[in-house]
């Protein structure tokens, strides 16, 4: 639920509601008791961005990263193969036996 400023326009106060986004505008004012209370258009809260993703360099293809790291003159990290599933469970192959003399 938002928080909504209100200002009475017959003495002034000023002062913060929290409320429903479908409820009405206040009309009484709380300090003075006059029905001159309107809603304060605000700015709105803040938005923090935190962690990565938020930027449009966070979502570059490899294919650009390793172009980038190119032009830097660089060279871009070697992708090691990595044994897929099947290939590791696999076990490996049975060692031959020595030839008996």
């Amino acid at each position: 639920m938002p928080t909504y400023d209100y200002e009475c326009t017959a003495c002034g106060h000023q002062y913060e509601q929290f409320q429903s986004i479908t409820a009405s505008p206040l009309r009484k004012c709380p300090a003075c008791g006059a029905r001159k209370l309107r809603r304060l258009i605000g700015t709105g809260g803040g938005i923090i961005f935190k962690g990565s993703g938020f930027y449009q360099t966070d979502y570059r293809s490899d294919s650009y990263r390793k172009a980038a790291e190119k032009d830097k003159g660089g060279t871009a990290p070697a992708a090691e193969k990595k044994p897929s599933a099947t290939e590791a469970a696999k076990p490996s192959a049975p060692a031959k036996p020595a030839a008996a003399n």
